[in-house]
This record gives structure tokens, C-alpha cells and sequence, in this order.
């Protein structure tokens, strides 16, 4: 589905038996959606296994090798598109938020895996040797599963999913957040809670106060463990969006500005240069000439 000129696609569109749940070989699934090299977000929950294949993938802006035995991973929201070269095959997995939700007592338990949250250099995971025929048989035995009506076939293929999750983060060494220090838990809920609020809470302080420390020992858990300011996350967070709504072509600056509640059009451009490093139509126009679709 379209909106506003920018391809934005909904699951139902790519589902052929269940509106929640893809499951199918690549090439096939890469045949049958033509449009998949114009950058695009989707609002499901996006996995790819290549087997086979080269180019590029392009996540939020940051410019991926594709290349056999590599595995992508992407939430709802995400800009990407593909530019392949040649042949490519593997698996592709699509699902909707609410396919775990009755499944699971935490429905925010698949937001907690690493490859999901949104970080394009945590959602790129090269699958070793050792792991590749035990990913490839996980995603042959889920095809068929994903076009049964059948509550227990749901429910196996529901496990054959998490399982992937699972041992791809026991792959990456990552626990879950349960077991995290108090401070890795503290900053996991200020990053969600940035992810949901950046348009409209702007200061540290602000977050502070939701997770109940202080703005100085807010500050310290960033620089501790991202490098960075709290302030820095959030203005981080603030400029992606606004990268993501640039190359929307039906939207002017002005009303991108207005979308991430600044004041005027020319403190939105200050602060969009300073976070880029260039305008807004300077990342536009550049972004517009080098990601043009091929084929």
C-alpha cells in the first residue's frame, strides 16, 4: 500500500492464506513484490536469510554487503530497500505484532531480542558454518506450517520461530533482559521509551523522571555504555525519523518539521545539519541520486 507517494506495505499484502504470518523461499517472494528496490518501510516484522545471492541492502541509511549465509532482521518502521546483483535466494520471514501476542505472557518479549530494535548494525548477523543447516531446516519446516489454519500447527510454527530467535542470540553471546545488570535494564527502557516519545520529550530529564533517577546518573549509564550522552540518544533519534520522512518526496521540509513538532522550518534545519551533517535538501537530493531503483 501507498501513502502520500511512499510506499509504506501492511502483511496482508504479501500473505497469501493468513493476514500475520509470510513464511517462503526468497527468490520466489522477491519475484512475486517487484517494488522491493525502492526504499519502502514495512509495518511487520521483517527476517531474511540469504543462501544465495550478492548486492547491497540498505537499513536506516546504513549500507549492508549482501552475501550468502547472512541474516537480516527488521521492525516496523524501518526505511530499507535492496539492490541485488544476480540470482539471489534464501528465506524470508514476515510476521505482525499480534501473531505472539496471545501466544505470549509478555507481548513485548520479541522487542527485547537484539536484532529487533531497531539498530540497523545489531539486525545484520552473519550465520556461521556450524549454525547454517540448522537455520536452513528451521525455515523449511516452518513453510508449510505458516499456510495451515490449524490452532496446533500455529502454535508449533510459533515455536520453531522463537527457537530462531533464541539460538541467533545465544549465537551473538546476548542474554536476555531479565538476566541484564540494573543498568543495562535502566538504559534498554530509556531507549524504548525515546523510541516512543522523541517527537514530543526532548530532554533528559524528562526520561529521567519516568524511570525514576536522576538526569546525571541518566547521563553516566549512557556514557557507560553507549558512548554517548542521553542527550545525544535522544537527538539521535530524533534525526533518524527526520531521514526517514526526507525521503518521502510528497512531503516538503516544512511539513517534516511540523510532523517532529519544531517550531519553524529553520530550526529544524539547524538542528537536521548539525545531526547529518548537511541540509535537509542536501540529504534529499543526495539521497534521491544514489539510491535511485536499479532494474
Amino acid at each position: 500500500m501507498e501513502q502520500q507517494g511512499y510506499p509504506i506495505y501492511d502483511i496482508a499484502g504479501f500473505a497469501a492464506s493468513r493476514p500475520d504470518i509470510v513464511v517462503k523461499p526468497f527468490a520466489p517472494y522477491r519475484m512475486e513484490h517487484h517494488k522491493l528496490q525502492v526504499p519502502h518501510r514495512h509495518r511487520f516484522y521483517h527476517l531474511v536469510y540469504f543462501t544465495k545471492g550478492s548486492g547491497h541492502h540498505t537499513i536506516d541509511f546504513d549500507r549492508f554487503p549482501v552475501k550468502p549465509h547472512q541474516l537480516y532482521a527488521m521492525v516496523p518502521g524501518q526505511v530499507h530497500h535492496w539492490e541485488f546483483e544476480g540470482d539471489v535466494d534464501g528465506y524470508v520471514l514476515n510476521f505482525s505484532a499480534s501473531f505472539f501476542q496471545s501466544f505470549l505472557l509478555r507481548p513485548d518479549y520479541i522487542d527485547d531480542f537484539p536484532f529487533f530494535q531497531g539498530l540497523a548494525q545489531q539486525s545484520v548477523m552473519d550465520i556461521p558454518q556450524s549454525m547454517r543447516t540448522h537455520v536452513t531446516d528451521l525455515f523449511q519446516e516452518m513453510i508449510p506450517l505458516a499456510v495451515s489454519n490449524n490452532i496446533l500447527s500455529l502454535d508449533k510454527l510459533r515455536v520453531l520461530i522463537l527457537r530462531l530467535f533464541l539460538d541467533l542470540a545465544g549465537m551473538r553471546a546476548e542474554t536476555r533482559p531479565g538476566r541484564l545488570s540494573y543498568n543495562a535494564t535502566l538504559l534498554r527502557n530509556f531507549q524504548k521509551m525515546v523510541d516512543k516519545h522523541f517527537s514530543e520529550l526532548r530532554l533528559p530529564r524528562d526520561y529521567a523522571a519516568m524511570l525514576h533517577i536522576t538526569p546525571n546518573h541518566l547521563n553516566a549509564i549512557c556514557s557507560d555504555l553507549l558512548g554517548q550522552s542521553a542527550g545525544e540518544v535522544i537527538r539521535n533519534r530524533i534525526a533518524l525519523e527526520a531521514k526517514r520522512l526526507l525521503i518521502n518526496p510528497a512531503l516538503s521540509v516544512t511539513t517534516v518539521a511540523y510532523m517532529l513538532n519544531f517550531e519553524d522550518n529553520s530550526y529544524f534545519t539547524k538542528f537536521f545539519k548539525k545531526n547529518a551533517g548537511m541540509t535537509p535538501e542536501a540529504f534529499r537530493k543526495s539521497f534521491a541520486i544514489t539510491n535511485k531503483p536499479s532494474g
